[in-house]
């Protein structure tokens, strides 16, 4: 009995991100169903940001009340800051280009966002290369083959393949589906995702400092949430003040869009809060490229999704890039030293599976 306890919580973090990383698949074809049936990018995300508010806000008003420093007018101000980056802006942009191009297209895009934070960070200073180490040049590499992965998606199309499950339906459901993703609409559709990676690769790096004056993790998370919510609001009256019959909600597929993508965004705040404290940061990142499987099997059977050569390769070089990254950043991490204590190192910010995570094992960042 022993034998089987060891192993079930053993296998406790793979079981976790597993669910994430479904669940994430889930709300991308979700997303991509109410988007396609008119659902306005920034009315989804003000919706989603209020739900998430609502489910989030609870917890943190209660197992922080003893510990949540105080709030000053400086703090609120960087909060509302990075709040606008992420996830206003960062999500915006997301659903924005999920509209323009499909979900499985989206899925794959956001594995570039351990390069493009490696990027950002030099450029910020905030990593270092020892371009002599074998672990920079291998980050370097890793960036440059995920770069040339994402454009390898955008630029080649190549054969449709044949799924056993799509085999006779593709060139005839895809016509009126998702096969008319055109061209130009690609380019527009990668060019918002990319936008949206760089928000978020902003918002980690800024958010790594926030921390620092403002530890409470869970409430700073409902303050971002409840700010996003306001910006998100104003950003979408902004952008639909001639449509005010985007706001409503029937009992569809948008309704449901709002919801589950706020409680996607509890459940993945917890869980990987909780798989990083045991695990670390590249651990939930391997996991990432599931997240694209998943989608890619689902998109194709419920949205019809034409599956092509080109961003098959492409989807499979963005991969090999994630992994190049988050090797040469494994190897950033702190060894245990003879005695069992584990040395102090300086550490970036990090990736995760579908997406970025604190470098902060116990940091807890807003998710799609």
């Amino acid at each position: 009995m022993g034998s089987w306890t060891r192993v079930f919580n053993d296998g406790k973090p793979y079981l976790a991100m597993v669910l994430m990383q479904l669940s994430y698949a889930v709300m991308s074809i979700i997303a991509k169903s109410a988007l396609d049936r008119g659902m306005s990018p920034h009315v989804l995300v003000a919706y989603r940001l209020a739900v998430a508010s609502v489910v989030i806000t609870p917890f943190a008003f209660v197992l922080e009340r003893k510990s949540r420093p105080k709030m000053t007018l400086t703090i609120f101000v960087k909060i509302m800051l990075i709040s606008l980056l992420e996830p206003v802006l960062d999500h915006t942009f997301f659903y924005t280009g999920l509209k323009y191009t499909t979900a499985t297209f989206t899925s794959a895009m956001c594995n570039i966002l351990p390069a493009l934070t490696f990027a950002l960070a030099c450029i910020f200073r905030l990593e270092r290369v020892e371009i002599g180490r074998v672990r920079s040049q291998v980050k370097v590499a890793g960036t440059v083959v995920t770069v040339g992965g994402a454009m390898l998606m955008t630029l080649i199309k190549g054969p449709i393949l044949e799924l056993p499950w799509t085999k006779g339906r593709n060139h005839h459901s895809g016509r009126s589906g998702t096969s008319r993703v055109h061209n130009k609409d690609l380019v527009i559709g990668a060019l918002m995702l990319i936008a949206g990676c760089c928000c978020w690769t902003c918002f980690i790096i800024s958010q790594a400092r926030i921390l620092k004056s403002y530890p409470a993790k869970l409430s700073l998370t409902a303050l971002i949430c409840f700010t996003g919510t306001v910006e998100g609001t104003i950003l979408a009256l902004a952008m639909e003040w001639h449509k005010t019959s985007v706001w409503r909600i029937h009992w569809d597929i948008k309704l449901v869009a709002a919801l589950y993508g706020g409680m996607v965004t509890a459940f993945a705040l917890y869980t990987m809060g909780s798989v990083m404290k045991k695990r670390g940061p590249v651990f939930v990142s391997a996991f990432n490229p599931l997240g694209m499987v998943i989608v890619a099997v689902l998109g194709s059977i419920f949205l019809a999704e034409e599956m092509y050569l080109g961003r098959v390769i492409g989807s499979i070089v963005i991969v090999i890039g994630l992994y190049l990254v988050l090797w040469g950043k494994s190897k950033d991490q702190p060894q245990p030293t003879p005695e069992g204590t584990v040395a102090r190192a300086d550490r970036q910010t990090d990736a995760i599976n579908g997406c970025i995570e604190n470098p902060n094992p116990e940091s807890i960042t807003i998710e799609r």
